[in-house]
């Protein structure tokens, strides 16, 4: 796992804002951060991203510990708040090449990486103009860009769609998708359930201070893989996280030599090979991949529906009735779902329509909330 937080507690005047929480998230993966207001979520992001310490507790970014380490772990990881703050005077590519080389970017280099960054948030005609000038949208653009300035190999995003039009909200869809893809470790909190269930591989609830666990039950769609609902494991994950990498269109560098930690990030200096205490064993929350539930709607009628039961009665596939013309499945994958579409035809059963499920995400979280009033 790339990201590890065992029991943590983090207090305000008394108030505690994250209570005993544990959760794993893996690399190569774009995991949702899902939960109410105030239920933990930023306090939560900033700990990770070494902003904030916490009371209590143990977190490991890609092996490095926030606490004893925030240079080590500013330097892999990107973050981005929900609100852009930083000098209005300054120019885009200005700002762009402080926080570069504030991250350890040579400075002849600088100044093309944030022209790359620029163009990889299309910004590029705004290079000169100074931050004031920019819109909510441009803003928003701007701090993820400046979170990928470094090429970091985990990516903490807190509403990063506020106030994007839906030209940008696309393209930082596919944007997340591809460093995904890459390895890049991306965890995103959203309010906005429809358009976050678009992006994400897997999703942890977060409530009162706590990662909430749910049964093997849960079902939730994914537009890329199977999806995963927080729940517990009986065990980390034994594969090694994989190494973070340049964005879209960057051949990656190679890591720095002597490094000890699996998955670090470009440029990433050596880290000591003592000094980190192990991280206790503990049954962390994580994202655990279920299946995709799908929905096939038939025509009516009385054939319809008899060549619907004989089908479904020698299948392995389950079905959950929705009403007469209406089922829900549970398909592994797109391929699976194009052969038990096959099969249905085959048999005789007259299909409307066969898709994704959506909006699972928002159910299953409104589920989860009125259990726990």
């Amino acid at each position: 796992m790339s990201v590890e937080v065992i029991n943590v507690t983090r207090t305000f005047r008394g108030a505690p804002a994250v209570r005993g929480l544990s959760v794993s998230v893996p690399s190569g993966a774009v995991t949702g951060l899902v939960g109410p207001n105030g239920a933990g979520k930023t306090t939560l992001l900033l700990m990770l991203a070494a902003l904030l310490r916490p009371d209590t507790g143990t977190i490991r970014v890609n092996g490095l510990d926030p606490v004893t380490q925030p240079r080590e772990v500013h330097r892999v990881v990107g973050w981005m708040p929900d609100s852009f703050g930083t000098w209005d005077s300054l120019t885009c590519t200005e700002i762009l090449q402080t926080f570069a080389v504030a991250q350890g970017v040579e400075t002849q280099e600088a100044a093309g990486r944030a022209a790359q960054m620029l163009a990889v948030v299309h910004l590029e005609d705004m290079a000169a103009a100074p931050a004031r000038v920019l819109s909510r949208g441009q803003k928003q653009r701007l701090g993820l860009a400046r979170a990928l300035i470094h090429y970091p190999s985990v990516l903490l995003l807190d509403e990063p769609a506020a106030g994007m039009d839906p030209r940008s909200r696309a393209d930082l869809r596919q944007l997340l998708r591809s460093l995904a893809d890459g390895g890049v470790t991306v965890l995103i909190s959203s309010h906005v359930l429809g358009e976050l269930e678009e992006m994400i591989d897997g999703a942890v609830f977060v409530s009162r201070g706590q990662a909430l666990r749910t049964g093997e039950e849960a079902e939730a769609p994914s537009r890329t893989a199977p999806y995963g609902l927080g729940q517990g494991s009986g065990a980390s994950s034994s594969s090694p996280d994989a190494a973070g990498s340049a964005p879209p269109g960057t051949a990656p560098a190679e890591p720095s030599a002597g490094s000890a930690s699996e998955g670090a990030s470009l440029g990433q200096p050596g880290l000591p090979a003592t000094g980190v205490p192990p991280v206790p064993t503990v049954v962390p929350v994580r994202p655990t991949s279920v299946r995709t539930v799908w929905r096939m709607r038939i025509l009516p009628g009385e054939d319809s529906h008899a060549a619907m039961r004989a089908w479904s009665q020698g299948d392995r596939t389950p079905l959950k009735e929705e009403d007469p013309e209406s089922f829900r499945l549970t398909v592994p994958d797109q391929a699976s779902a194009c052969a038990i579409l096959g099969e249905a035809v085959q048999a005789g059963v007259k299909v409307v329509s066969f898709a994704p499920v959506t909006g699972l995400l928002e159910e299953t979280y409104l589920s989860m909330e009125e259990e726990r009033r």
